[in-house]
């Protein structure tokens, strides 16, 4: 299989399905001769031309707005909403218009519609460019919220979004655009709302989002040579979760650890844990324990984002402390 950037299989992904369906088009700030900000978007210009690829005013409310119209009208626009932190400037088209329009006509209408947005903390952004919000979306009924740790995963959770026939909200980790990893070639696609074991292992399950997968998948190397046996669950859609996968993995292993990035009350790491209690509490030899960073805004300074952040030492630890 070819080995491409995560920041590549999104382009690609874009690419394969504005190919193949000229009703994929593809709104946002910068994203049409820049190529996006990140380089997400990167040829699509000169491909598909200025009628398909729009660069649009710095307006998140009239982005998505747009979008919603061009859906509701027959088009799959896709939107990108350069951070997450300004999510909000446009919440209300997300969550009155875009979330609730087919339930509002009765299920008659279709509103195919992908809104990309970037999150995640190390790259010293600050407060207002580092957040992860992918809670709010997965509060709101009629989202479909998928947060892809891989290139592969990435291009295959994004083309099923795109031609889902409902608004599909695509939560990417900025820190890992420059990951390599390895993409089957030809058509690929990942179905949304099923998650992967990305490792297998029998003592203790940990639940990991986005890139706290790859801490998770770090620290169950360094707990192996503890003989301690870790098994990584990756959701990949936070809605709807994969229940079966998850009290599969906890009837297995007996103990549950969940890591992700966003804060913790509130977060997904709660309805994980509640989907536990409610359902496969039997299963349970130990409290389930959540790793997540402080309830502050991401710090600034280097040394002190680093602290704040989760990371393969901290998972470690609290898969110790189930264990003890």
């Amino acid at each position: 299989m070819p080995e491409i950037r995560y920041v590549k299989a999104i382009a690609d992904a874009i690419g394969e399905e504005m190919a193949r369906d000229e009703r994929v088009i593809l709104l946002g700030e910068d994203v049409g001769v820049p190529g996006g900000t990140f380089g997400a978007t990167k040829g699509l210009h000169q491909q598909f031309g200025g009628e398909r690829v729009r660069d649009t005013p710095i307006s998140e409310t009239a982005i998505v707005g747009a979008a919603v119209g061009a859906a509701a009208n027959g088009l799959r626009p896709i939107v990108e909403i350069m951070f997450m932190d300004f999510i909000g400037t446009c919440w209300d088209q997300v969550v009155n218009q875009m979330a609730k329009m087919r339930y509002m006509f009765g299920g008659q209408m279709r509103l195919p519609l992908v809104l990309r947005t970037h999150t995640g903390a190390g790259l010293n952004a600050g407060p207002q460019h580092s957040g992860s919000l992918e809670a709010w979306a997965v509060h709101v009924p009629g989202l479909k919220v998928v947060m892809p740790s891989t290139p592969a995963d990435m291009k295959g959770l994004l083309k099923s979004a795109i031609r889902d026939d409902n608004p599909v909200i695509v939560v990417e980790n900025k820190t890992l655009y420059a990951m390599k990893g390895e993409v089957p070639a030809g058509e690929h696609l990942v179905p949304i709302g099923r998650a992967e074991v990305k490792r297998e292992g029998k003592d203790v399950t940990v639940v990991a989002l986005s890139r706290m997968v790859h801490e998770a998948l770090k620290a169950a190397e360094l707990l192996a040579q503890e003989g301690i046996s870790v098994e990584v669950l990756d959701p990949r859609t936070v809605s709807p979760l994969d229940r079966d996968a998850l009290l599969a993995s906890v009837g297995k292993t007996g103990r549950l650890v969940i890591a992700h990035e966003a804060w913790g009350p509130c977060g997904l790491g709660a309805e994980v844990a509640a989907i536990v209690a409610e359902h496969g509490f039997r299963f349970l030899k130990a409290p389930v324990r959540r790793v997540t960073p402080p309830f502050t805004p991401v710090p600034f300074s280097p040394p002190m984002e680093k602290f704040w952040l989760p990371d393969a030492g901290k998972i470690a630890a609290a898969v110790r402390e189930v264990l003890a």
